[in-house]
Order: C-alpha cells, then sequence, then structure tokens
C-alpha cells in the first residue's frame, strides 16, 4: 500500500510540475512571438518614414526650384501641391513612428528628421537651399542610426 501512496503521490508531483515548465515555456515562447512581431512593425515603419521623408525632401527640393526658375507659373504650383503631398506622407508615417517607438530619443530624431525637411523650402539662395537639403539629409541619418539598434 505505502509504494501505491508514494507512487500516486510521485506521479502527481511530475504532472504538476511538467505543468507549471510547459507553462513557462509557453509564456516565454508568447513573448518571443510579440517581441518579433513589434520588431517587424518597427522595421517596416520606420523604413516606411526614411522613404517618405525623402520623397517629401526632394519634393521640397523641386519646389525650391521651380519657385526660384519661374514664380507663379502653373509648373511650380503644381510643384508646391505634390509637396503639400509629401508632406502629408511624412507626417502620417511620422505618426507611425510616434505610434510604435517606445525610445524618447528616436521620436524626437523622427520628429527632428522631419522638420529639418519641412522648413527646407523656405530657404533664401541656392546656398542656403543646399544647406537645408543638407541638414534634413543628416537629420534623417542620425534618426536611421538612432532606429537601427532597436530593430536588431
Amino acid at each position: 500500500m505505502d509504494a501505491a501512496l508514494i507512487a500516486v503521490a510521485g506521479t502527481l508531483l511530475g504532472v504538476v510540475f511538467t505543468h507549471w515548465f510547459q507553462g513557462r515555456a509557453t509564456e516565454r515562447t508568447a513573448a518571443l512571438a510579440r517581441s518579433e512581431q513589434l520588431r517587424q512593425e518597427r522595421i517596416a515603419t520606420y523604413s516606411a518614414f526614411a522613404g517618405a521623408v525623402v520623397d517629401y525632401r526632394h519634393s521640397q527640393n523641386d519646389r525650391w526650384f521651380r519657385a526660384v526658375e519661374e514664380p507663379g507659373s502653373e509648373e511650380a504650383e503644381e510643384s508646391r501641391y505634390a509637396s503639400y503631398r509629401q508632406r502629408t506622407a511624412a507626417r502620417q508615417a511620422l505618426f507611425r513612428v510616434q505610434l510604435v517607438c517606445d525610445d524618447p530619443e528616436t521620436r524626437r530624431l523622427a520628429e527632428k528628421a522631419f522638420e529639418e525637411t519641412h522648413c527646407m523650402h523656405e530657404a533664401v539662395g541656392t546656398a542656403d537651399r543646399a544647406r537645408r537639403s543638407e541638414q534634413a539629409k543628416e537629420a534623417l541619418a542620425r534618426f536611421v542610426a538612432a532606429a537601427a539598434p532597436g530593430v536588431r
């Protein structure tokens, strides 16, 4: 009888420990899956933001050149409206970055990259436009450098 009780107790103890270890393994697997999904989301979001800012910077340069070459022309106006559309796309991408990024410094750098690009059309003269364009490019590079470790 004692041997039977010991066998039943051992079996029950084994079941309890197995259940506990499997529960922990399941929790670790779920946490890893959530972490990987967030990493993939960040890669997609940060890449989309960088692409939108590059497109916005390009449209801001085009807007500036067309406004200088032929102020008030149809091409200058179309370029201005195109830059508005690119600004909207870049701002939407910025909002997505703000939603998935948990690092305040990376969010600040994303906002700075957007703002530097936004101010490009206010340039006075070719040298100022080139300087502002370079500042926007550098601000985006700083964002990418700060975001990269978060997606590795």
